[in-house]
This record gives C-alpha cells, sequence and structure tokens, in this order.
C-alpha cells in the first residue's frame, strides 16, 4: 500500500490552518472558494447537505481540493445506522455497527467487508478518511446516541472489531479517525446538546482506554467532549490539559489529534474560544462542521498549526492508502457484497 504524496501549495509552505472546514451546500460559492484560498484548512469535511449525486460529490471535492492547491484530506462521518452521510438508493446503506457485530456470523469479517465497501463508496467520489470506527466501550448506560454506534460492551471485542474496519477501509484506499479519544462510553448525555460527566474511578476509567491503546499506531484520532472528573473535573477532554496528557502518554497516541465538532453544545463560548482552549490543551486540530461562513472566519484566525501539530498532519495526510482502483489490483466487490450479505 503505497502512500498519498503530499503536494504543498505556496500558502501551505506557509503554514496550514489548524482547522478543518465544512461547506454550505451542493456547491462551492465563491465567497466560500476565495475564504478557503486564504485560510488554507489542513483538510474539509462533508455532511448530507453537501450530497446529491455521484457526478456532484466528485466536482465537489475536487473543486475543494482546488482551492487549497493540494490532495487535502476530505473526511466524512460514514458509520451506518443513522450516520451515515451517503445514503441508498445511490449508495448502500448500513445497520448500526453494534447491530452487525451481534448478529453477524462472522462479526470480524464483517467488519473487514464493512470497511471495504464504504470505503469503495467513498473513494469513489473522492473521498479518502472516514470519521470511524468509534472505539467507545458500550453499556447499557451508554446514551442512545451513541450506543449502537459504538463496536462492542467489552474492551477487547471493540479493539478487535475497530481493527478490522480500520484495515477494511484501508484496503479500500479510506483512512480511519479512531474516535472518541479517551473515551465515550460512560457518557449519559448527548455531546450534541449537553456536556456528558463521568464520575466513574481512574481505574475503572482504564477500561475505556483499552481500544484506544491497541490502536493507538493510527495517524488520526479524534477527541471525546466529555469530563472524566477523575482526570480534570472542570474541563471536557477536549480542551483538558491532563486529559491531552493521558492521551498522549497512557494511550500512547501521538498521531494527529482533531477535536470533534466545535459546533457541539457539550462546549461554551464562542467557536474561537472553543477552538482556542482546545489547541491550548494540546489538541493539534480543530474541526468546524455546520459550513456557517461567519463562523469558520472566526475559527480561522486561530492561525496555523504548530510545528509539532504539522509534522503530525503531514504523517497523517502522507500516510493515507491509495485507492486501489489506480492501482493493477483488481477486486471483485460484487462478491465482497454479497459475501457480506451473507453473513
Amino acid at each position: 500500500m503505497r502512500p498519498v504524496c503530499l503536494r504543498a501549495n505556496a500558502s501551505a509552505q506557509m503554514g496550514q490552518g489548524a482547522y478543518i472546514f465544512g461547506c454550505e451546500g451542493l456547491e462551492l460559492s465563491p465567497l466560500e472558494a476565495q475564504f478557503f484560498r486564504d485560510a488554507n484548512p489542513w483538510g474539509f469535511i462533508l455532511f448530507a447537505r453537501n450530497v446529491e449525486t455521484k457526478e456532484q460529490l466528485r466536482r465537489l471535492t475536487n473543486d475543494l481540493r482546488d482551492t487549497v492547491g493540494w490532495h487535502a484530506p476530505i473526511l466524512i462521518d460514514q458509520e451506518g445506522g443513522r450516520v451515515q452521510r451517503l445514503r441508498g438508493p445511490i449508495w448502500r446503506e448500513f445497520e448500526p455497527p453494534l447491530d452487525d457485530i451481534l448478529t453477524k456470523s462472522d462479526p470480524k469479517r464483517a467488519m473487514w467487508l464493512r470497511g471495504r465497501l464504504i470505503a469503495d463508496d467513498l473513494a469513489g467520489v473522492g473521498i479518502d478518511v472516514n470519521c470511524a470506527p468509534t472505539l467507545d466501550v458500550a453499556s447499557d448506560l451508554t446514551h442512545p446516541f451513541l450506543r449502537n454506534r459504538c463496536y462492542g460492551t467489552d474492551p477487547a471485542t471493540v479493539a478487535h472489531m475497530g481493527r478490522a474496519m480500520v484495515d477494511g477501509m484501508a484496503a479500500g484506499g479510506v483512512a480511519a479517525v479512531m474516535k472518541h479519544i479517551p473515551g465515550h462510553g460512560r457518557g449519559t448525555a448527548d455531546s450534541h446538546k449537553n456536556l456528558p460527566r463521568v464520575s466513574a474511578s481512574r481505574a475503572k476509567l482504564e477500561v475505556d482506554f483499552v481500544p484506544f491503546k491497541a490502536l493507538n499506531d493510527l495517524p488520526m484520532g479524534m477527541s471525546a467532549h466529555i469530563v472524566m472528573e477523575a482526570i480534570d473535573p472542570e474541563r471536557p477532554a477536549t480542551q483538558s490539559p491532563a486529559c491531552i496528557d493521558v492521551i498522549r502518554n497512557e494511550i500512547g497516541f501521538n498521531g494527529l489529534l482533531m477535536t470533534d465538532d466545535l459546533s457541539m453544545q457539550a462546549l461554551d463560548g464562542t467557536v474561537f474560544e472553543r477552538g482556542h482552549k482546545a489547541l491550548e490543551a494540546g489538541c493539534d486540530i480543530v474541526l468546524h462542521c455546520n459550513g456557517d461562513l461567519i463562523e469558520m472566519q472566526s475559527v480561522a484566525a486561530l492561525g496555523y498549526m504548530s510545528d509539532l501539530a504539522q509534522r503530525r498532519a503531514d504523517y497523517a495526510a502522507n500516510s493515507r492508502p491509495k485507492a486501489p482502483r489506480l492501482t493493477t489490483q483488481t477486486i471483485d466487490i460484487a462478491a465482497l457484497d454479497a459475501e457480506f450479505q451473507s453473513l
């Protein structure tokens, strides 16, 4: 598997923005295109509002990359279940991950196939990073917004299923972002609306760290908007130096650490203040998803990545797997799809 070469333009040589941005609609407006040229985000993220047809989506991913002058990472959330931005009948529909893991006759193989088939859908329209797997350990207390997006109720299963998903996506030319570090499974609130707080002891929290330790070699990870009181009772992990110290030194993750979406209401303050606190705490880059141009202009005031963050970002960009369709490799996707259904 050969890496995608990083092709830096003049603005990238001056520094890349410490942010990943979304856009508002199905195509770039002239204002958006000029803003992205000036702000030079490291990458982009797409949502259902940006999706209509394969041809339209290919144009959009090409246009986004044209604004920054290189093959910038383009992210999406294509987990399956309710969190999948590409939908049928054009694209494949998937059950929530936990449902497949609990019902498939060979769940590990099913997760590899699931990752490979999702990658086939994404790579065909120019998307090369999927915000998956969700490595949070589920329990009966996990909030419904998250529970069936998880990969199991014990850390070993989550790690094994997560690795299979990562490997399947990589085989199809799509990189992974593991989430939500250092663990969101104990959250009993929806962090899109409220800030979850976890009172579990430090020893119990270490169970949640296990899947992230097992996959700490991945180049990209996403932080959790959740307070772990035994580590930092004042700040969510995204903005907590103590939690990020756990991520780096106990979990052992040295890849590119991006925030979960700054627009989520678990965080207080303006989007600039939210992003500033996250970067100050030790996140490498912030994720802003809603496509609001005024908010993005505010986030862009955060400036460039630090030197260390830029090195991590360069490694993440260059380690993206190459799509098989660009090689001599022949893949019978229909056979893989039939195998997945047969399980």
